[in-house]
């Protein structure tokens, strides 16, 4: 046996609403944390708490979320584990913002040692079934992802909100286009539920009367059921994998841009200066002319860097 032989690589998706007074020290910390364990991946830390995804050898991961733990304040993160390639993240970043999600207001929620003050309830997966079992048609499940993603995979029959970034919620909310299911049982989601905390909040503030967010997001629901109730297709990520399947053989719901083949593959478009996705298949992005988009440079970015 090969006493060598490298580590299970494993990925995991957090977040935490807590309170921090002190977020330059947070960094500190966690960069050094990772740095030590050689962790790579994306954090972001702000006052209202922490929102990463790091990846590497298992041994250190099971050691930086029991070192994480040890925080007062992050003792009930939840971690959500997947298999990683061992080149999942280039490098790694620990950074303080404002937001933890950009919705473009750090005030627009308030968070105590339980978290997001009047957002949505949470459901856990089983319990999101059994909310459509009872209500049926009643029932709205509305994405809080950017449109881009539910390309790829969605819930079925979802609101898909025609927004870009984060930042474009808070106005597409108080728009009014959605006044229609304001007194219809909604269910919020995103990757991993850190989005629908906020997004949640919004819509309850704005006069939506019964909103709910599945806990753990998407991959938990993707754990439990896999594609073999609600959710169909793949679940867009945002590392260098880009995409997480639940089941072997998922139905592909993407279509590519040039000849509308079923796809569930972004590339990235080859302009040094744009950030746009482009949904291509295999036999389409093999020519060099498809991998650059027509979107102007100037166009708004999207929300790549992170979000869960």
């Amino acid at each position: 046996m090969n006493k060598h032989a490298p580590d299970l690589q494993k990925v995991i998706l957090y977040y935490c609403f807590t309170p921090l007074e002190d977020p330059a020290a947070i960094q500190l910390w966690q960069k050094q944390l990772c740095e030590t364990l050689g962790l790579k991946g994306r954090i972001i830390i702000s006052k209202h708490g922490i929102n990463g995804t790091v990846g590497g050898d298992m041994a250190a991961v099971k050691r930086y979320v029991k070192m994480t733990r040890q925080y007062p304040g992050f003792k009930k993160i939840v971690f959500k584990w997947s298999d990683g390639t061992g080149s999942d993240f280039p490098r790694l970043q620990v950074r303080v913002r404002k937001e933890l999600v950009g919705f473009g207001d750090p005030n627009i929620i308030e968070v105590d040692e339980n978290g997001v003050k009047n957002g949505g309830k949470h459901l856990r997966p089983y319990q999101v079934d059994q909310l459509v079992k009872e209500r049926g048609d009643d029932v709205i499940f509305f994405d809080g992802r950017n449109a881009y993603e539910a390309k790829i995979g969605k819930f079925k029959n979802a609101i898909i909100p025609d927004v870009q970034t984060s930042h474009d919620f808070v106005e597409e909310i108080k728009s009014g286009k959605y006044d229609h299911i304001k007194d219809k049982p909604v269910v919020t989601y995103c990757t991993g539920g850190v989005r629908c905390e906020i997004l949640s909040a919004v819509m309850v503030e704005n006069g939506f009367k019964e909103v709910y967010q599945i806990d753990g997001g998407i991959v938990k629901y993707g754990e439990k059921f896999g594609n073999d109730s609600h959710w169909e297709g793949s679940l867009y990520i945002f590392d260098d994998r880009m995409v997480h399947d639940f089941s072997e053989n998922p139905e592909i719901i993407g279509e590519c841009v040039k000849c509308s083949a079923a796809t569930k593959h972004f590339r990235n478009c080859n302009s040094a200066s744009c950030h746009q996705l482009i949904l291509l298949c295999d036999t389409c992005a093999a020519l060099p002319s498809n991998l650059t988009c027509n979107h102007s440079v100037n166009k708004k970015r999207r929300d790549r860097e992170f979000v869960g």
